[in-house]
């Protein structure tokens, strides 16, 4: 079976080494007997996909797109009638182009927590109600 370094799992879950070792040591995520520790591929993946449903169950929304990336606002340009921000999702920029009035509808700006919905050639960039 597969194994990763804690450095490695780190970035495939887009978390930190030490927030990696923290679930080591609270019991959800078995290491092996390997010097220095390694994680089963098993226990990663499914680390993954509970961290994955986590993100879905935190948000409000109902959507058809399946592919969301929950993330922080890094960028926001707005010139004349568009706009480009940009979304850091742990290893993932998403980088979407809407229009400015939606971008200041949104109150879209540096340090925002906001979704990417990924449909077909669109990014729909969503937020928290509220």
């Amino acid at each position: 079976m597969q194994t990763y370094r804690i450095s490695r799992a780190a970035e495939l879950l887009g978390v930190s080494d030490d927030t990696v070792r923290r679930w080591i040591d609270q019991g959800h995520l078995p290491v092996t007997d390997a010097v220095p520790a390694e994680i089963p591929g098993d226990a990663l993946a499914a680390r993954a996909i509970a961290l994955a449903a986590e993100a879905k169950a935190a948000d409000d929304i109902l959507s058809s797109a399946r592919n969301r990336f929950v993330g922080i606002v890094t960028r926001v340009q707005i010139d004349g009638l568009m706009a480009q921000v940009d979304l850091q999702a742990g290893p993932h920029r998403v980088v979407s182009l809407m229009s400015a009035e939606a971008a200041r509808e949104l109150h879209l700006e540096v340090g925002s927590l906001a979704t990417a919905s990924v449909k077909a050639t669109q990014v729909v960039v969503e937020v928290p109600k509220g």
